[in-house]
């Protein structure tokens, strides 16, 4: 009987042994993992045009991105993806503000447009890296490129309008910080496309 209790006592003490040292290897190569995918996001950031807005935009995803090239840019692309719809909710409100000038109507509308088509390229930019291998490669990226381009491009013709017109300091700060906003991600998206796939 008591060699029983002596060996259901070792036989718990191992068990429980056990135990601990397999949640302190999950543990340590959980921690191992994240200081891994936070390391690869702040190298990938480094390289890019806002390298401080990339790093703490993309850092909340390291989990999810991982230490892969595609997860990289298809969260860059998505976190540009949502700044832009930011900035067109931003500048739709400014527009119902009541007394505002023709001139700046006419700007607050072409802006609208504008934040519009840069969505539509970066959704499209999203899309196609989802497709990336599907065929040419090059030609893809090439595209991808190109209409991450086009966004950046379409987002600085938003404060284009500002030329030569008299527009209160209200509504072009309002609009110029909207716009800021998107465009460092968007531009950092770039970077890190052009970065992991120069062909």
């Amino acid at each position: 009987m008591e060699t029983y209790y002596l060996l259901t006592i070792l036989l718990t003490f191992l068990f429980v042994s056990n135990l601990r040292t397999s949640l302190a290897a999950t543990t340590t190569t959980g921690t191992s993992s994240t200081k891994k995918y936070t390391s690869y996001v702040k190298t990938a950031c480094s390289s890019t045009t806002y390298p401080k807005v990339c790093y703490s935009s993309l850092l909340p995803h390291a989990s999810k991105i991982k230490a892969n090239p595609r997860n990289l840019c298809n969260t860059a692309l998505s976190v540009a993806i949502k700044a832009a719809r930011n900035a067109s909710s931003t500048i739709s409100e400014l527009s119902k503000q009541k007394g505002l000038t023709k001139s700046e109507v006419g700007i607050i509308k072409d802006c609208m447009e504008n934040i519009g088509d840069s969505i539509d390229e970066l959704k499209q930019s999203l899309n196609e890296m989802g497709n990336l291998g599907e065929s040419d490669v090059k030609v893809q990226i090439d595209d991808i490129k190109t209409w991450v381009s086009t966004a950046i491009t379409d987002e600085d013709t938003c404060t284009d309008g500002f030329d030569g017109q008299k527009v209160s300091a209200k509504v072009e700060n309002k609009i110029r910080k909207s716009i800021l906003h998107v465009a460092m991600p968007t531009s950092n998206a770039l970077s890190i496309i052009n970065t992991l796939y120069s062909y």
